[in-house]
């Protein structure tokens, strides 16, 4: 799975323009769906036929986009003014390099030289319009050549794995969930699975409502990621969650209050077959399934993450065993449902 995830994280897929995700996404499942399409909001939803037929009870769900900024000017000078798609810390964006629309071209955050910022500027996060792109463009003509207003941009990092078992790459939230996905689409199912990767889940989990309204499932298992706070200076009630502590099962978040029966299932399954699993100790953050539950008549949720540092940043890092935890829990989870539904 681990390669997959590799290669997945090496895509471009900023909320709104995902077609390279998906285009990745169609040519893995192509052969192994019963079928497939995207919708109108470019949710990619796959349904495979299982050896117990259950229809579209039980959907599986992992987002496909990822955080990055989008061009709203270009200046006289030739530097690009941004916006943020998602929750970009501003901290962490300066100085670090992007690409910038489908011509990938080359760029680096950039903020007004230190020797120029007052001593009061220096205590505050710069706000978003004081930051730009610079692509090396000698005016704005020249820049207009390379980029057009409302072309996207993402972080660039290199995935590689480090340290002690663990992984570091930008959008692991979440490739890892349609990595997961993946992965059981190309083996054979112990029953009916619709799989939703779905469309902008940064921007207010607005591809998951479709999805959920258009398949209309009776339970629906999201495979995420969710912040890991284990770090110097975080009181140890505030620390959420740590990679390496096995998948995070949740019974609430800031957006969603899980099904209980199917958070004792998992949890149940974990201790059961020697998998170990952690929750949150802080209650926090969010996911598609607060859009998923609300659908329609309402839909049984339940939601699996892999703890991860630094979300929703250029670089963020993970467990390599926590993610294949998920997958061995996930494949239990399958089989515990074809008994029961």
């Amino acid at each position: 799975m681990l390669n997959t995830l590799k290669e997945l994280c090496l895509l471009n897929g900023v909320s709104g323009d995902e077609d390279e995700v998906r285009r990745y996404m169609v040519e893995r499942i192509k052969s192994h769906a019963s079928y497939f399409h995207a919708d109108t909001i470019g949710n990619l939803i796959a349904f495979k036929k299982g050896k117990k037929s259950t229809g579209n009870r039980l959907m599986l769900c992992a987002h496909m986009d990822e955080v990055g900024v989008i061009v709203t000017r270009i200046t006289e000078e030739g530097f690009l003014k941004f916006d943020f798609v998602g929750g970009v810390d501003r901290r962490v964006a300066i100085g670090k390099p992007v690409v910038i629309g489908h011509k990938k071209i080359p760029g680096v955050i950039g903020l007004k030289a230190v020797h120029l910022v007052s001593k009061e500027e220096r205590k505050k996060a710069p706000k978003t319009e004081a930051l730009y792109i610079d692509i090396g463009a000698k005016d704005k003509e020249s820049a207009e050549q390379l980029v057009e207003l409302g072309d996207y941009g993402a972080f660039v990092c290199q995935p590689e794995e480090f340290g002690d078992g663990l992984f570091k790459a930008r959008a692991i939230d979440d490739r890892v969930g349609c990595a997961v996905m993946l992965k059981l689409l190309e083996e054979d199912l112990p029953l009916d699975v619709t799989f939703a990767f779905t469309a902008q889940e940064e921007v207010g989990t607005r591809g998951a409502f479709g999805a959920a309204f258009a398949v209309t499932p009776e339970i629906a298992l999201v495979l995420e990621t969710t912040t890991a706070a284990d770090l110097p200076g975080v009181e140890g009630h505030r620390r959420v969650c740590a990679p390496g502590k096995g998948p995070v099962i949740s019974y609430m978040d800031g957006a969603t209050i899980y099904d209980r029966e199917l958070f004792e299932t998992l949890r149940r399954l974990s201790e059961e077959n020697g998998i170990p699993w952690q929750t949150k100790e802080y209650i926090a953050g969010g996911n598609d399934a607060r859009t998923i539950q609300r659908t329609k008549a309402g839909v049984r949720v339940a939601a699996m993450s892999a703890a991860t540092r630094y979300l929703h940043a250029p670089a963020s890092l993970g467990s390599v065993a926590d993610f294949e935890n998920m997958l061995r829990l996930t494949r239990l989870f399958l089989n515990e449902m074809a008994q029961k539904i």
